[in-house]
């Protein structure tokens, strides 16, 4: 499948390598407010890893066996509702003058640590679980707005955590989703 542009301006096709941002009227606490990384997607089905849920753990905290000396500081997310005892490792590298963007999935440990011992600009990360869709699943979500497509920003990545990092790139792709991303959870508040 090939990347193209809807109507609207949002990439649809083949979405690997993409981010789906939660729409601002999402209320599924698995996924409000959350910043997607999809990593493979296909006629059967699409898995990606939440970005911004970060556990304020490093993965040196976790038993399992994943865990090398070199490893144990790499920052553990949530990366969804799916096999929420699996950890994922995955790094990923931008290079804006090639304009490419390059993802490393579901590593294994060995691999891992010879990136982070090679001294490579990859953002490294581990992720507990996994978000993921059935066959025609996505497709469906996407039909009805649930999610807003947008390519990789690394350098949006690299500096908003948690919230910001969903709002500064919903923001950016649709600016008229800028006052619904900013509304409170308990209108009552404002």
């Amino acid at each position: 499948m090939r990347r193209s542009m809807s109507r609207r301006g949002y990439m649809t096709g083949n979405l690997a390598g993409s981010l789906l941002l939660a729409h601002p009227s999402m209320t599924d606490p698995s996924f409000q407010h959350t910043v997607v990384l999809i990593s493979a997607h296909s006629n059967e089905g699409a898995v990606g890893v939440i970005l911004n849920r970060p556990l304020g753990k490093s993965l040196g905290e976790f038993k399992t066996e994943v865990v090398t000396d070199n490893l144990s500081e790499i920052p553990v997310f949530v990366g969804g509702p799916v096999g929420d005892r699996q950890i994922i490792l995955s790094a990923w590298q931008a290079s804006e003058s090639l304009g490419a963007f390059k993802l490393y999935f579901g590593l294994d440990a060995e691999k891992a640590g010879e990136m982070v011992s090679g001294g490579t600009d990859m953002a490294m990360r581990a992720f507990v679980g996994y978000a993921g869709w059935g066959e025609g699943q996505l497709e469906n979500e996407l039909t009805q707005n649930a999610w807003v497509v947008a390519p990789v920003d690394v350098e949006l990545m690299n500096e908003y955590e948690g919230v910001d990092l969903w709002r500064s790139i919903l923001t950016k792709v649709d600016p008229e989703l800028r006052l619904m991303s900013e509304e409170p959870e308990d209108p009552s508040l404002n």
